[in-house]
């Protein structure tokens, strides 16, 4: 495994294990109370799991040619995605990723995290195929879903009243990548103003 590699599925694996954690906090009566949006509990912690299979299923599929050349071009990439797939696609996706975790969700995550991880330990820095039919490094994905389970692993936290942050390195990665996000979609100065305390975010600002 290369160095980069290396280093990015430590960080990974600390988002994953902390999003783990949070799930098993979480009690049998707050699954169906409000998580974010139209999403319950729930569907967000599903949702969230998405960061965990994806990352086992597309290492299964090799791809012919490098698309996507970094974290940050794949989210630049994917809000034309989203786009075309539709708010209610979406939700939907997240309510049956939520359905699949079963009777146990905290058992089906620590399984998931499990197999993700061994999984990992078999490769290298292999070009996957993910959604879109895109060509992208595991070194280069690997950040996207350290970015995912940071924040709706805040999301969950708030949902149901946990006090629990993500490990610094997690906050320090994600918060790192959504600066550059910004920038490549021409926000550099908003973000960096806003940053700095000099003018404030316009309303519903985001760089996902």
């Amino acid at each position: 495994m290369t160095t980069r590699t290396r280093g990015r599925r430590g960080v990974f694996e600390a988002a994953a294990g902390h999003f783990a954690d949070l799930v098993r906090s979480i009690t049998d009566d707050r699954w169906d109370e409000p998580g974010l949006g139209d999403w319950t509990v729930r569907d967000l912690v599903g949702h969230t799991s998405r960061s965990l299979t994806t990352v086992s299923t597309y290492l299964r599929i090799e791809a012919a040619y490098e698309d996507v050349s970094s974290a940050v071009d794949y989210y630049v990439r994917m809000r034309d995605y989203a786009a075309g797939m539709g708010a209610d696609a979406i939700v939907e996706r997240g309510r049956q990723a939520g359905r699949d975790l079963g009777a146990d969700p905290a058992a089906a995550i620590d399984h998931l995290l499990a197999r993700v991880l061994d999984e990992l330990d078999g490769v290298d820095d292999p070009l996957i195929e993910v959604i879109g039919g895109l060509g992208i490094r595991l070194s280069n994905y690997l950040p996207t879903r350290t970015f995912e389970l940071a924040v709706h692993g805040i999301d969950i936290a708030r949902a149901v009243g946990v006090d629990r942050d993500p490990p610094q390195e997690v906050l320090a990665d994600a918060a790192a990548l959504a600066a550059r996000i910004g920038v490549a979609l021409g926000q550099g100065p908003a973000v960096l103003l806003g940053l700095t305390g000099r003018t404030d975010l316009p309303p519903g600002f985001s760089v996902v």
